[in-house]
């Protein structure tokens, strides 16, 4: 019963690889004699690399790689209540390519802005968070008074949560110095949002009854 569960969920499938990565990283960093930056750079994004044509793969490994347990926690965590939700509302298929889609967008839009700005060029950059924000992006368009508990606690409107956790990570990330990845966060969210307003052109009916339903 459980194998079926996990193999009929893409959800559930993408965070057994996620922890499943982070365990086998953490392995070999244990073992390895070779310094965290260095690893990190074989599966993390750095746009000073990218840029020069090197470590290309990273745009993708990124996505299943993070820092620390508490990072992985976090992250898995959101998935597990977001993930499952979108899976069910959009398709398998929408999903996956969507989940992806937020991924990469995240990526391309940090290098982007680390080109243009000459800032963050060294910086390395891990986690599904862009890939996560892609399906809160497409929430807040399908189902934009959908009831969420923000950190568990504050009653938000789906649309109004994601500009206020945009907003407190980068507020956070300013005041008190914390390495989040905002402007991948921004580039998931993008897509997200993006592909909902699609959506809504293309399935008029059924994106209205499925905002009324869930309002």
């Amino acid at each position: 019963m459980l194998r079926d569960r996990l193999t009929n969920s893409y959800t559930s499938i993408i965070i057994l690889i996620n922890v499943i990565a982070f365990s086998l990283f953490g392995i070999f960093r244990m073992y390895s004699n070779m310094p965290d930056l260095f690893l990190f750079a074989y599966v993390g994004i750095k746009p000073s690399l990218i840029l020069s044509g090197r470590y290309l793969w990273t745009i993708l490994t990124h996505m299943f790689i993070h820092a620390n347990l508490t990072h992985l926690f976090v992250n898995m965590l959101s998935l597990a209540f977001i993930g499952s939700f979108v899976e069910k509302l959009i398709g398998k298929k929408r999903f996956l390519w969507l989940y992806f889609g937020g991924g990469l967008s995240a990526a391309l839009l940090f290098i982007i802005v680390a080109a243009i700005t000459q800032i963050d060029l060294g910086t390395l950059a891990v986690g599904a968070s862009g890939a996560i924000f892609a399906l809160g992006g497409i929430l807040a368009i399908l189902t934009p008074r959908l009831p969420v508990l923000v950190f568990f606690v504050i009653p938000m409107p789906m649309w109004g949560a994601m500009i206020f956790l945009l907003g407190i990570m980068w507020v956070l990330s300013v005041t008190l110095s914390i390495p989040i990845g905002n402007v991948a966060h921004l580039g998931g969210l993008l897509l997200g949002v993006g592909y909902g307003l699609y959506l809504k052109k293309q399935y008029p009916r059924k994106t209205k009854m499925i905002a009324r339903y869930f309002s």
